[in-house]
């Protein structure tokens, strides 16, 4: 039975021209990752030199990794004498239908994109996005985590934060601290004047410039108001916040400056009792 089998036409036949496609598959293959590989380094360069965020680097360079890959993929099938325009369409059909069913993560790619690019905060930021305040942790491509002041850790989708006002606290160096302290009508409005400016003076985190504003913003239904306007450096707000609060009321006690709490006069008209004797006689 062997004796009846061609092997040197199966050879010619089948093994040689199947070996040179394999032989020129395999080149393809290996020429194709090193050619992905110096391509894919120029693209990281190139975005590393546009001073891009890393992650965002990262991203795109893995994206066009693997759509060179793919293409390395299908052109080494191709020289086996596969017919890679199924393959294709397939690729094609299964990309649209993942792009469908993604839509939402999608939006939340793109809008992480422009956040990576356009930076609206970065890392370490005291922020407000879509409704939460909190520092920002950490920045991917499809959310941002934020950490609450009271330690909460808060994953936001991107789309929520690009479609939304951003407001950054950590934008710039310096921050205003606005606050309003009230006194009694009878109390001396100069003398309540002084005792704040004193203390602003005295305190070495308040900035000279810009400078300070003290005056009577509002003569509210129970108190004279003051509006206080210190500048200080953003990483100080808190901390002067919290002194002036106290400071400012322990030295309008020592000097006899009242707080008032919100009150109102009730005023009763009684009726003349003659009026009533006389209405009953009446009656």
């Amino acid at each position: 039975m062997l004796e009846s089998i061609d092997f040197e036409q199966i050879i010619n036949t089948y093994l040689i021209p199947w070996g040179f496609n394999i032989g020129f598959a395999l080149i393809i293959f290996v020429i194709g990752l090193i050619v992905v590989s110096i391509i894919n380094g120029i693209v990281r360069n190139v975005l590393s030199k546009a001073k891009m965020d890393q992650i965002l680097v990262n991203f795109i360079s893995a994206i066009v990794r693997w759509l060179l890959l793919l293409f390395v993929v299908i052109a080494a099938l191709s020289k086996l004498g596969l017919n890679t325009n199924s393959l294709i369409a397939l690729i094609g059909a299964a990309g649209l239908a993942i792009g469908l069913s993604l839509k939402d993560s999608m939006a939340n790619f793109a809008a992480g994109v422009m956040l990576l690019v356009f930076r609206p905060f970065k890392t370490g930021d005291f922020v407000e996005v879509a409704s939460t305040s909190g520092s920002v942790k950490e920045i991917n491509i499809f959310s941002t985590t934020l950490l609450t002041p009271d330690n909460k850790q808060v994953i936001i989708p991107n789309g929520n934060i690009y479609s939304d006002v951003i407001t950054n606290y950590s934008a710039t160096g310096t921050r205003r601290v606005d606050m309003v302290f009230g006194i009694a009508y009878e109390d001396d409005i100069a003398k309540a004047k002084g005792i704040i400016e004193g203390i602003l003076k005295a305190d070495n985190r308040i900035l000279k410039s810009p400078e300070y504003v003290v005056a009577v913003g509002e003569l509210a239904d129970s108190s004279v108001n003051f509006y206080v306007r210190p500048w200080v450096a953003t990483s100080n707000y808190w901390p002067v916040y919290f002194d002036l609060m106290e400071t400012i009321k322990l030295e309008f006690d020592k000097n006899g400056i009242s707080i008032p709490y919100p009150q109102i006069d009730v005023h009763t008209d009684m009726p003349d009792q003659n009026t009533e004797n006389s209405g009953e006689s009446i009656n």
